[in-house]
């Protein structure tokens, strides 16, 4: 449940109600909105008895949260969360671009990409160092040394970077580096890694699993905000289906249920979603028009090279059209997304 007070209620007054739900047995998880301060009361699955907050000072009414995930739901947090990635703020009125290739292969790959993708006018890197793949004799990623070599392109973009973490162990090492650290759709009920990334101060990309459903998303992401922390990123980025002429079938509607149901941010990866490099464009402009807070593309100077995920990797000149596309559709909503930057000393008016 949560407990509302009212607007204007003191210092002390929160305090006693907090005091209350430790006292209890429970964990008090506290969000401030413009008006009023609202309390989560958290913990286990036994009845919370509401008459024991109702008669305290400042309280205006205690509601029951039905559905189990209690931190990530909008009756927790009316108001929409903002995930600051670095400098990059993702759930406002930008929708966030995060582009770059799918696996870290050496530096001029990784350079050659992010230059790219920030002239289209992306906002994060993403690059994989760590990379969890079917075959066992498939490339592995770099490691420690995609994480560097990740590191030296932020340094030269300027760009906050996004990279996967696989598993526990993996875990320091990609906080080290990563300005926002990816749980992968293999890993999104791997609940023991859940609870580690809650426990590290840097903000969370959370993957939707290829099989499902939203409420396991959330409980997913609520995994992590028990643990403290609130800086969690969802990710639609398809669910596997009988269809053959995709890899996944993107669930578009899951960003409106999504936006319904939880104050976090939702963006959508419409490269894994098809695993065709044709199909990426339509699915990245649908995303934007059903009101994603961002999306994560896949983009490979060299396609054919590439060691990862090539046939789905979009060429820069590509990326570049379909970001012009994307900046028409969100204006057209009452959105935008980032335009490419402009040459040194040269006013911006896009590419």
């Amino acid at each position: 449940m949560i407990v509302v007070m009212r607007t204007g209620a003191t210092a002390k007054e929160i305090g006693q109600v907090i005091t209350s739900i430790t006292e209890q047995g429970f964990k008090p998880h506290m969000s401030r909105g413009e008006e009023r301060t609202v309390i989560g009361v958290i913990g286990s699955d036994r009845k919370v008895d509401p008459g024991r907050f109702e008669v305290l000072a400042g309280v205006e009414k205690v509601i029951p949260i039905l559905k189990p995930f209690k931190l990530a739901s909008r009756e927790f947090h009316p108001e929409d969360t903002i995930v600051n990635v670095g400098s990059v703020a993702i759930g406002g009125r930008e929708s966030i671009v995060m582009a770059g290739p799918c696996a870290v292969e050496n530096r001029d790959q990784l350079v050659e990409s992010a230059e790219a993708v920030r002239k289209g006018g992306a906002r994060i890197l993403r690059g994989g160092a760590y990379k969890p793949r079917t075959s066992p004799y498939a490339f592995q990623g770099l490691g420690k040394k995609g994480l560097e070599l990740l590191k030296e392109a932020r340094e030269i973009t300027g760009m906050p970077i996004v990279t996967e973490c696989l598993a526990t162990s993996d875990l320091p090492a990609v906080a080290e580096y990563a300005d926002l650290v990816q749980i992968g759709a293999r890993n999104m009920q791997n609940f023991n890694l859940l609870e580690e990334v809650g426990k590290i101060s840097k903000p969370v990309l959370l993957k939707r699993g290829l099989m499902s459903t939203l409420e396991e998303l959330l409980m997913s992401a609520e995994y992590i905000l028990s643990k403290g922390n609130m800086n969690v990123i969802l990710c639609e980025r398809g669910i596997r289906t009988f269809e053959k002429f995709t890899r996944n079938t993107l669930d578009i509607s899951a960003v409106g249920v999504l936006k319904r149901l939880t104050h976090l941010p939702v963006i959508v990866d419409p490269s894994h979603a098809c695993g065709e490099r044709y199909l990426v464009a339509s699915l990245a402009r649908a995303a934007i028009a059903a009101g994603a807070d961002g999306l994560i593309i896949e983009v490979h100077p060299h396609p054919e090279k590439a060691l990862c995920d090539g046939p789905q990797a979009m060429l820069p000149p590509d990326f570049w059209k379909m970001m012009d596309e994307c900046r028409a559709i969100a204006k057209a909503i009452g959105r935008e997304v980032a335009e490419a930057p402009a040459a040194s000393g040269e006013k911006s008016t896009g590419r």
